[in-house]
C-alpha cells in the first residue's frame, strides 16, 4: 500500500531542503564583508546540492539535501592599506561570495518554502475533511 501522507511527506522534505538553503544563503551573507589577510583561504559561499528522492522513472517522493559545498570561484585580493588584516603588502583577500546571485537565490529559496508549507497546509486540510467524511 503507498503511503497515506505521501503528499505530505513530499511537501514537508522540500520545506527541510528550503531551509537548509535558507541558512546556507544567511550564513553566505552574513559573511559578504569577511576578508582575510591576502594569501589565507577566503570565506566561501555555501552552495546547497538537492537530489530527488525515490526511484528514477517514477513519481518522486520528494526532495533532499545532497551535499553543502563551497563555492570554486576564484577570490579577490584587493588593495586595502587600512584594513587591520592587510598583509604586510596592504592586500585583503575578499569572500567569495556574489550578492547578486545570494539576493537571487533568497527570492527562489524563500517561494520554495512557501509553496511546500501550502501544500502541507491544503494536504492536512484535505485529510481532515477526509475524516469528517468518515464520521458520517
Amino acid at each position: 500500500m503507498a503511503n497515506m501522507f505521501g503528499a505530505l511527506d513530499t511537501a514537508i522534505s522540500g520545506a527541510t531542503t528550503a531551509r537548509v538553503w535558507l541558512d546556507a544563503i544567511s550564513d553566505n551573507v552574513a559573511n559578504s564583508n569577511t576578508v582575510r589577510p591576502a594569501g589565507e583561504e577566503p570565506f566561501r559561499a555555501r552552495l546547497v546540492v538537492a537530489r530527488s528522492l525515490g526511484e528514477p522513472g517514477k513519481i518522486g517522493t520528494g526532495v533532499g539535501v545532497e551535499s553543502v559545498e563551497l563555492s570554486p570561484a576564484a577570490p579577490e585580493v584587493v588593495f586595502d592599506p587600512d584594513n587591520p588584516l592587510a598583509d604586510a603588502d596592504g592586500n585583503v583577500t575578499r569572500p567569495v561570495v556574489d550578492m547578486t546571485e545570494e539576493m537571487t537565490n533568497l527570492v527562489m529559496a524563500q517561494r520554495f518554502y512557501q509553496i511546500n508549507l501550502s501544500v502541507v497546509t491544503a494536504a492536512k486540510d484535505a485529510y481532515m475533511k477526509a475524516l469528517e467524511i468518515g464520521r458520517h
